[in-house]
């Protein structure tokens, strides 16, 4: 894939050759503040790095190899056999009485349009972009052939029972119902159909 930034900050837990999964997630904060609570956090010692950042304009971030892990999940089989591609994404909002704009967990502040969509008991979301749709599908894409992970999706973000032996593509929340990302405000329907019909 053209155009992929590497950031060569960023330290492993580990390395693995034999990968059967990516998993999609998200940040929950703009793309800077993202990054840099990454490199930060813990006395510079945070061990929650993913593999890929994609930004809202289709920036595609590397900060670890495909075979490099870290400690995204408490498993640690999970961790070794994933790559994690996080999506640059604000998460569920919340409006703002008397004012004309939503904040997140964080108090990010967003003023565009919201996708809006009871579940998991929120209904706001910052919407991902076709940008980073199309640059997702083709970083899936190139994975899987290089790491041969099969390339095929969930194509949801509900929960499913023993989600880690699934071989393909998932997304955080297919783990567990306290996770959000990603959200319903992904075209999954969209993502499912171009991989379904390469």
């Amino acid at each position: 894939m053209d155009c992929i930034n590497r950031i060569e900050k960023f330290k492993s837990s580990g390395t693995n050759k034999k990968k059967t999964q990516i998993i999609l997630s998200h940040s929950s904060r703009v793309l800077e503040n993202y990054l840099l609570s990454l490199q930060f956090r813990n006395n510079k010692n945070y061990d929650r790095i993913p593999n890929y950042v994609v930004s809202k304009g289709g920036q595609v971030f590397k900060l670890l190899e495909n075979d490099e892990f870290s400690n995204i999940f408490n498993n640690q089989k999970i961790n070794k056999n994933s790559i994690i591609i996080v999506l640059e994404n604000l998460g569920w909002l919340n409006k703002e009485p008397l004012k004309d704009y939503y904040v997140n967990w964080i108090g990010d502040i967003y003023k565009g349009k919201v996708f809006e969509r009871k579940w998991r008991e929120h209904y706001f979301w910052d919407p991902y972009t076709e940008e980073q749709l199309e640059k997702v599908y083709e970083l899936c894409k190139e994975i899987s052939e290089n790491m041969t992970i099969d390339f095929i999706f969930s194509g949801h973000n509900t929960k499913i029972n023993r989600a880690e032996k699934i071989k393909g593509i998932v997304t955080k929340s297919n783990f567990s119902l306290n996770y959000t990302d990603l959200s319903p405000a992904f075209d999954f329907e969209k993502f499912t159909d171009k991989i379904e019909n390469e």
